[in-house]
């Protein structure tokens, strides 16, 4: 088998480039002598690595001043909790737009410190939608709109953002967050688990402005779950990560040599259409959401047939198409096409899709 493509939802495939660099400095790490795996994160070493890991990203995204970066553990779950803590501190409350099994978790996770409310919600059609924004009414009494920017298991994405009455908007970006450009201005607070996108498991990415940073954490709150805590330290307050955001650096320089967000949209974009271009004029396949939601990064799809669904897996795999089976909640299959998959790979999947149909469509 010549190349395999891998299309899991994550941890997902990182750029070839980086995992040469990588593997080339494994055993020493510029000259020192061992590995950033054996680095102390005290070190000057670590800090020149974390350092510009911030900058890079700061001007990948084009991250304001006045938004502090950090680089914390616990993955996106540990964010559904952490973000209560922190910003459901004046009213007790959280508005939330309902788009599947993430945000229903971050929902059930502020029930537990204060109340939460579902504004709008896709429910009611399997999640097979983006809610009507335009129609949201934002409660007056809310600490902050929390939102699912993209939804890994359902392949649906919010195209543009709620206004949400000068209240925090919170995001979870963890399978969107930097494949395309994106105004950070627009909300309070960012986060993404790194798997998808950034760089591999073990570091979560938070993006904060600073006015929602201070001493007001409800009562009791950890000192690891407070915002504070790693806003002061530069994200050293205990030990970080620290492979995982030393690969996260070189996947941000990565991006920069490749021509930044505003290209890597435009690859992403052009990848998404090759694949659902392809399912449009399909007799086999169909695509599981509504055209004008569609991810970029998370293609659902199936034949409405579950054993039909399963040979397709299996066969894709023996092509070198691999991890194509679909969330379990969904079924089906799912591509998922983050940044380093090239357009090679969803161009052979679509090859395969279509010498599929020709022989498997009655």
């Amino acid at each position: 088998m010549d190349q395999v493509y891998n299309f899991s939802a994550g941890p997902a495939a990182l750029p070839k480039e980086v995992l040469t660099e990588a593997r080339e400095e494994l055993l020493n790490y510029r000259g020192i002598g061992f590995s950033v795996m054996e680095m102390s994160h005290r070190s000057a070493d670590f800090a020149a690595i974390i350092n510009e890991a911030e900058e890079d990203l700061r001007v990948l995204l084009g991250v304001p001043d006045n938004y502090k970066i950090l680089f914390l553990q616990g993955g996106a779950s540990l964010q559904f909790a952490m973000v209560p803590l922190n910003l459901m501190k004046k009213h007790r409350r959280a508005d939330f737009i309902h788009t599947g099994y993430w945000t229903k978790k971050a929902y059930l996770e502020a029930q537990k410190f204060g109340e939460a409310e579902i504004i709008a919600s896709s429910e009611d059609k399997g999640f097979t939608y983006i809610p009507d924004i335009t129609r949201i009414a934002v409660n007056a009494d809310t600490d902050y709109v929390y939102i699912c920017a993209n939804n890994t298991i359902y392949g649906t994405r919010f195209t543009a953002f709620p206004d949400v009455k000068n209240k925090p908007l919170v995001a979870d970006m963890s399978s969107c967050l930097l494949s395309e450009e994106l105004d950070v201005s627009r909300f309070g607070l960012i986060f993404a688990g790194a798997q998808k996108n950034i760089g591999p498991a073990g570091v979560t990415v938070v993006i904060i402005r600073e006015d929602l940073i201070d001493d007001n954490a409800l009562e009791g709150a950890p000192t690891m779950l407070r915002y504070k805590t790693f806003s002061e330290s530069n994200s050293l307050y205990n030990t970080p990560p620290t492979y995982a955001i030393y690969i996260c650096g070189k996947v941000f320089k990565w991006l920069l040599r490749e021509g930044g967000l505003k290209r890597r949209g435009e690859i992403n974009r052009a990848k998404a259409r090759i694949i659902y271009d392809y399912l449009d004029e399909s007799r086999l396949f169909k695509g599981f959401v509504s055209r004008k939601d569609r991810s970029m990064m998370n293609v659902t799809f199936g034949t409405g047939n579950k054993d039909l669904d399963e040979k397709f897996v299996l066969e894709a795999k023996k092509r070198g198409l691999t991890n194509l089976k679909g969330h379990r909640s969904v079924g089906g299959m799912r591509a998922s096409i983050y940044n380093a998959m090239p357009i090679e790979g969803v161009k052979r999947l679509v090859d395969f899709m279509r010498e599929f149909e020709r022989d498997n469509y009655v």
